[in-house]
Order: C-alpha cells, then sequence, then structure tokens
C-alpha cells in the first residue's frame, strides 16, 4: 500500500506493528490519519484478520470517520473490524454474555434523564427531602464511583458526611431496581465488562486472543475504568497502540486522567515512543506561542511543535478599556475579515465561560452579524435566564399568564398540571388572569412572594431585586446543592445577568423595571440565523477541541478568568488551564488575535484583573500588542462611571436637576435610589442616588 504521502515519524509510527507503542501527536499532527493508516497496513502489508483488530475512539462520529477511511483505502466491509467507542465495545461484550452477568438477553439502557428519574424516586421512597439530597448530584456520584470501579460497600468506606451516607443508601437501591428492571446505564457498559472478566477469566482470555492488535485513540481522555478495561484486553498479547497528546488534556472535570498517557512506559515495558511533532494546520508564529505557553507545565512529555507553513503574521494583543470595548474590538475586526473576503465559518471567537459569550453576542446582533453559538444556548435563550426574565415580567405585570405559567413551579413547589388546569379554567370562567385567580394552596404562597417582590422593588436597584429573587425563590440554593459542571455553569449566567441590570443602572441612571423589560426584550428577540451556515462561531474552549478555523479570537485572557478564579490555588488545576489555553492558541491555521480588559464587569461585579500569565509566557517576537491610549467609542462612553458618587447626601424636598428630565424635587432617599418628582409629563421617577446624570441645584 501507499505510505509516501506520511512523513518520517508518521511512516515509523504505522509500519512498526507489535509491542506496546506511544504516539505522542501533537495538535494538528495528522494523528487520525497515522491511525486509519495503521489499521489498514496490519491488514493490507502484515496479513492481519481485520476480526482480530479493536480499535477505540471517543465520539461516534470519530469512529464512523475512522471507518470511513479504511474503507477507502482498502475497500473492504469495516464492519469486520472492531472500530467504535468505548461505550458500544462495552455493549457488544454484554450482549454476548449477558447471562452471566444476571440479566435477561431484552435488557434494556436507560438515559441520563430516567437515571436521574430513578434516583428521585428512591428519595422520594425513602422520605429524604430533594432540596437538601440533590438528585442530580446523587446521580453524579453515583457514576463517579462507577467509573472507578466502587461498588456501594467501597463507597462505604470513604463516606464522610450524610450526604455521602445517603448516596451509599441510594447507590444499593438503585442498583437493586436496575437489576429488577433489567436495565443497565451508560457507566455499566464500561463497568460491568470488567466485572464479566474477573469472575469468568476463560472470557477474558476469549477477548484477549481475539483482539491481538489494539488502537487507542484520544488515551489523555480515558479514565480510570477506560484505562483497566484496555489493561486487561491487552494483557497477553501487548500489541497496544495509544495515541494522545498529554497537552490536550482539558476533560479532567469528566474524571479523565492523563497521567494514563504519562504511566503508559511504567505499565508497558520496552514501549516504543514516536512524537509526532510536524504540525500541518498552523503557521510558525502560532506555534511558537503554544510551545512557549505549554513548556511551563512540568507533568508532561517533552515535545515542540513545529512547522514548513509560512512564519504569518504575528500574534495580535488587544488589552481593551472593558468587556463593552473588547467586544467591539472583536466585532470590528471580524468586520474587516468579512470585507477582505473571508468566509464567516472560519472565524471563531472562544472564551472560558458561557457567561462571557454575552457581550460578544449583542455585539454581533448590534451589527447585524450572523452567528452561532456552539455547546450551549444564546445567552437570553437558556433555560434560567428566561426563567430570571418571567419572573421581572410578572413582578412587573401580574396578568402575564405566559410568565406565570413558566415560573410557577420553578424551582419546583409541588404545584401539579391538574392545580394548574383547575386554576386556568377557573381564571376563564372569572375572565380573569391566573394570578388574581389564586387564593388557596401552594400556589397562593407563590403569589405572596411575587406580591412581596412587587413591593421591595420599589425600594430597590434592579440588580438588588435580581438577587433577591435569586435568594428567596431558591434558585440560587438549588443550582448551589446540585454541585455539578451543569449547574455552576448556570449559576454563572444568572449571576452574569446582574451584569446586564447594573450597565442599564449606570448607563441611564433610573430604577424602571418597564424600560429594562423593554430593552432586553429588543435584544433577546433578534433572529438567530438559525438555518445558514456562513456565521462566526461563538464556543468555549472546551467545545472547540478538535475544530480549527482560519482566523481565532481568545477573549478574556485575565487572572481569574482564564485560568479561572477557582483554579489559581492549585497547581494541577493551574495546569489544566494551561493545557487548555493551549488547545485553544492551536485552533488557530493563519491569524489568532487574543484580547483582554483593563476593568471588567462579570457577574454584576466591576473587576481589575491583571493579564492572563499565558500571555506573560509567550516571547515578545511572537506578540503584536496594541493597547487603547484613550476611550473614544459609544461603546465605552455609555459604561464610564468614575463621577458617580454614592455616597453623596440627599435629603427630601431638595431641589435637583436632571440632564434628562430638568428639575425635580426629591420625595424620599433610600439606601440606593432616590424617588423625585419631577415635572409633567415625567412625574415620579426614581433615579440611582449619586448617578452622573443628577445634580444638586445650588441655592
Amino acid at each position: 500500500m501507499d505510505i509516501k504521502s506520511l512523513n518520517n515519524k508518521q511512516k515509523e509510527a504505522v509500519i512498526n506493528t507489535d509491542g506496546p507503542m506511544l504516539i505522542l501527536a501533537g495538535a494538528g499532527s495528522g494523528k487520525t490519519k497515522v491511525l486509519t493508516t495503521k489499521i489498514a497496513y496490519l491488514i493490507e502489508e502484515k496479513g492481519i484478520d481485520p476480526y482480530n483488530i479493536l480499535a477505540i475512539t471517543f465520539t461516534n462520529k470519530a469512529a464512523n470517520e475512522m471507518k470511513e477511511r479504511v474503507k477507502n483505502m482498502l475497500d473492504i466491509d469495516t464492519n469486520m473490524i472492531q472500530i467504535s467507542t468505548f461505550h458500544s465495545f462495552g455493549l457488544s461484550i454484554i450482549k454476548r454474555h449477558y447471562e452471566k452477568l444476571g440479566f435477561k438477553s431484552n435488557f434494556t439502557i436507560i438515559d441520563s434523564d430516567d437515571s436521574l428519574s430513578t434516583v428521585k424516586r428512591i428519595l422520594k421512597d425513602m422520605n429524604l427531602d430533594p432540596k437538601f439530597f440533590n438528585p442530580k448530584t446523587i446521580r453524579n456520584k453515583i457514576s463517579s464511583a462507577k467509573n472507578e470501579l466502587m461498588t456501594p460497600v467501597e463507597l462505604d468506606k470513604f463516606t464522610n458526611n450524610e450526604i455521602d451516607e445517603v448516596t451509599v443508601k441510594v447507590y444499593t437501591e438503585y442498583q437493586n431496581k436496575l437489576k429488577v428492571n433489567n436495565s443497565l446505564d451508560f457507566d455499566d457498559l464500561l463497568m460491568l465488562p470488567i466485572v464479566l472478566f474477573n469472575e469468568n477469566k476463560e472470557v477474558l482470555k476469549y477477548y484477549q486472543e481475539r483482539f491481538k492488535y489494539i488502537l487507542i485513540d484520544e488515551y489523555q481522555d480515558t479514565n480510570h475504568v477506560q484505562y483497566i478495561l484496555t489493561k486487561m484486553l491487552s494483557a497477553k498479547y501487548k500489541n497496544i497502540c495509544v495515541v494522545g497528546d498529554p497537552d490536550q488534556s482539558i476533560y479532567g472535570f469528566r474524571g479523565s486522567n492523563y497521567k494514563n498517557i504519562l504511566n503508559f512506559e511504567k505499565d508497558y515495558k520496552n514501549t516504543k515512543v514516536i512524537l509526532l511533532e510536524q504540525n500541518y494546520r498552523s503557521t510558525k508564529n502560532i506555534l511558537g506561542a503554544a510551545n512557549d505557553i505549554i513548556k511551563n507545565n512540568k507533568n508532561r512529555k517533552e515535545k515542540e511543535l513545529w512547522t514548513d507553513n509560512n512564519i504569518g503574521d504575528k500574534i495580535k494583543y488587544k488589552r481593551c478599556d472593558d468587556e463593552k470595548d473588547e467586544a467591539h474590538f472583536v466585532v470590528n475586526n471580524v468586520k474587516k475579515l468579512m470585507n477582505d473576503g473571508c468566509p464567516l465559518e472560519e472565524i471563531a471567537v472562544l472564551y472560558r465561560t458561557n457567561a462571557q459569550s454575552r457581550n460578544i453576542e449583542e455585539a454581533f446582533l448590534r451589527e447585524n452579524i450572523p452567528y452561532k453559538v456552539v455547546g450551549s444556548f444564546y445567552f437570553y435563550n437558556r433555560k434560567e435566564i428566561k426563567d430570571l426574565i418571567s419572573y421581572l415580567k410578572l413582578i412587573y405585570n401580574p396578568s402575564d399568564d405566559i410568565s406565570l405559567n413558566r415560573i410557577i413551579n420553578v424551582p419546583k413547589r409541588g404545584i401539579g398540571l391538574k392545580t394548574m388546569e383547575s386554576l386556568t379554567t377557573k381564571a376563564n370562567i372569572l375572565n380573569e388572569s391566573l394570578f388574581n385567580t389564586i387564593d388557596s394552596g401552594k400556589e397562593l404562597e407563590f403569589k405572596k412572594l411575587i406580591l412581596e417582590f412587587q413591593q421591595m422593588s420599589e425600594e430597590l436597584s434592579l440588580t438588588e431585586l435580581v438577587d433577591l429573587i435569586l435568594d428567596k425563590t431558591g434558585i440560587r440554593k438549588e443550582l448551589v446543592n446540585e454541585d455539578t459542571i451543569e449547574s455552576q455553569g448556570r449559576l454563572e449566567n444568572l449571576e452574569e445577568f446582574k451584569s446586564i441590570t447594573k450597565s442599564f443602572e449606570d448607563r441611564e441612571g433610573i430604577i424602571s423595571l418597564s424600560e429594562f423589560l423593554d430593552e432586553i426584550s429588543l435584544v433577546s428577540d433578534k433572529e438567530e440565523y438559525k438555518n445558514r451556515t456562513d456565521v462566526v462561531t461563538l464556543m468555549t474552549v472546551h467545545s472547540a477541541k478538535g475544530l480549527e478555523f482560519n482566523h481565532v479570537f481568545i477573549i478574556g485572557l485575565e487572572e481569574g478568568i482564564f485560568p479561572h478564579s477557582m483554579c489559581l490555588y492549585d497547581n494541577n488545576e493551574i495546569e489544566e488551564e494551561r493545557r487548555l489555553c493551549y488547545v485553544a492558541v492551536t485552533r488557530a491555521k493563519e491569524k489568532l488575535t487574543i484580547v483582554n480588559t483593563k476593568r471588567r464587569l462579570l457577574y454584576g461585579q466591576d473587576s481589575y484583573n491583571p493579564p492572563s500569565r499565558f500571555i506573560g509566557e509567550i516571547d515578545n517576537e511572537y506578540l503584536d500588542k496594541e493597547e487603547i491610549k484613550q476611550v473614544n467609542n459609544n461603546y465605552n462612553k455609555i459604561f464610564k462611571s468614575s463621577n458617580i458618587n454614592k455616597y453623596e447626601e440627599y435629603t427630601p424636598g431638595e431641589k435637583v436637576i436632571h440632564d434628562k428630565y430638568g428639575e425635580g424635587v426629591i420625595i424620599t432617599v433610600e439606601p440606593s435610589i432616590l424617588t423625585i418628582a419631577f415635572a409633567h409629563p415625567h412625574g415620579l421617577i426614581k433615579i440611582m442616588k449619586g448617578h452622573k446624570s443628577l445634580k444638586k441645584v445650588e441655592d
């Protein structure tokens, strides 16, 4: 077969077929090409029966791509080769030996939603309060235990608190229910084959004999159970080839362990190590910066990417004034790329957390530049944001039945469908809104809560009102108790909503729920360009792994954001953040722009973060630094609030003058709000205390 298109290192990786092999494949170094060519080489040149080859990857898409490439090379039925994900492979084993595991042939696999529902039912049966013992947290603890090959009995040895103890009890009952229902969950697809092999040595020998050649892709992303499964299967022949890059291990939060690839040579003696360091994707300048960043990690295998590609442009580094200017800068540069004929699908904006997308989204919407958000919903379309806006709408207009229906059970209050159907029927008969019809039950408690919010809204700023809603409804507590990556993201998005209210208050100076709702409705109701492919891509760095773009913008490169604030005091966490930055940089093919700000409004708080340490790790020869000397665009002007004096003393009866409403008289003074009577047609208006638009009338 023809392997002339491979470089020397790639050829070496392909033609050495026997014994353990570790291929350290840098970003853009053609690892998929090597893997698929190696499979074809084993069959075509070495005469290995396709039935004796096992190739494992992490996604169905990657597995299908590998099958297609091998088929194109050999023109054979690739179904003869076991090319699949770990989970698909585990299922094939269980299907063949279900009786030995105590299942019937018609077993079913429950998805994550069904798994969560099962945990909820068990908690209910045990009379345990789901508000304290969060079902998602317990489900995730059970999943983690299975991926560490821990039974309930083994998990019980590590209990430290009441939630751990409850988890063990729920785990025990959960397994019983699965057995009774003749069902498995997704974690069982990895755990049960190992249970089978440990209890049936002849079955293990069968699979060791069958799969004489084993190839594992993305080995740095394997967790404990995948590591053990691989080790058991390869124990006899040790013809195992793993491909990966410890520098791109970024899924520690999912349980992956990059040490599996670092320790490969300890697990398999006489391992042949091949470094794929030639990059076919990026320019020399981009690779130089990537190498500078990643070499600061101590827990890694030494390698350095290089390329025959052009030197390319230097990496543009822009330190902006604030997050609005950051978004304005990105949009302006995207417009320049558009004018130069660059396809929008070749442009990506990367960020560390989903909450950072909001300002970028709004800037694209203002300029009518089509975009898509990958791996998450548009900011205003996220469930938690829609729920919060519905609370604000109902406080402003209690007759809003649509908002009431959305949030009357958010978070869960035990108000069922039958209750709502009865209430709707009653409202229709009386020709009244649902809110006015409520007069009893748990729904009356909800009504009283909204009325309390209405009353408090007279004394609070919009930002304070949002905080009150998050606390008194229990939304914040529910997400904190859930304690998952997903709940943390939702909580960050809700906190980021306070940046919207605070920006509105700083800009307008008024406390007007009506005007605020009008403003965000105009932004959130924009067309989403759903059916277009020529769009700019917005995504977190985690979502970007495996992708590439001609032009990449990385925003928010500041201490506390990237690296994330939760990682600043743990060296292992910092190293994962650095790997994440390395992944972000190596997504760029031609041009890379990195951006941060001097001041940032995030989660409703102003912060002054120093530039990310990762920027300081890049040699100046690769950087084109550009810093703003002065602020002169509207995006910044409206957010400037340096002349606000929140501590100015005011008294009822004092005369003031407002830039927009003219002269007025102070009626009431609250901690952060003034109620001022202006001449017709303005009337009573609430103004943020000490706003720059307001001045006292000198006698």
